[in-house]
């Protein structure tokens, strides 16, 4: 898959330290994958929640942040929508962000 745009995770992480092994795990799993429908997704990441408009929520380090994907199967493209705590998580609508 080709994320877009990991400079996103990067800016993240390096505000909440904690957040980098675990954000850099998921970005080379996901560069790494072939995901085509979100039935592989949630093969490798049971607790990751399935959204309408192709978009996936994963869990990051133990629920503390929440990451959400719009992923473009044809294209083998993952975006990078909201990546935040659980609490700034609860204040968006992740299906139009």
């Amino acid at each position: 898959m080709h994320v877009i745009a990991r400079r996103t995770l990067k800016e993240f992480y390096e505000k909440h330290n904690d957040a980098r092994a675990p954000l850099e795990a998921w970005y080379f799993e996901a560069r790494h994958a072939v995901w085509k429908s979100p039935a592989d997704i949630k093969k490798h990441h049971k607790s990751a929640s399935v959204l309408r408009d192709d978009r996936i929520v994963f869990n990051i380090s133990g629920n503390k942040y929440r990451l959400v994907v719009k992923v473009n199967y044809p294209t083998q493209t993952v975006f990078i929508r909201f990546i935040d705590t659980h609490k700034e998580y609860d204040r968006i609508n992740p299906e139009v962000i």
